[in-house]
């Protein structure tokens, strides 16, 4: 029991800082950063993409393997 009381006291404390530390004034994404972020996801996204058409296309080729 005074393991759950101290794991509480312990969360709470944390939680606590975590408020403190959102609530302050981080600034604006730059433009930089999104760009960044857009070219990685759609570069992901053209790769899975390849890959599953790859895989499709020589599905019966790759399943006698």
């Amino acid at each position: 029991m005074k393991t759950l009381v101290r794991l509480n006291v312990a969360l709470r404390s944390h939680w606590e800082k975590v408020q403190a530390h959102a609530s302050e004034d981080r600034g604006d994404i730059s433009i930089t950063t999104i760009i960044i972020w857009v070219a990685a996801v759609a570069g992901a996204l053209a790769i899975a993409g390849t890959i599953g058409i790859v895989v499709t296309k020589y599905n019966a080729k790759l399943s006698g393997i």
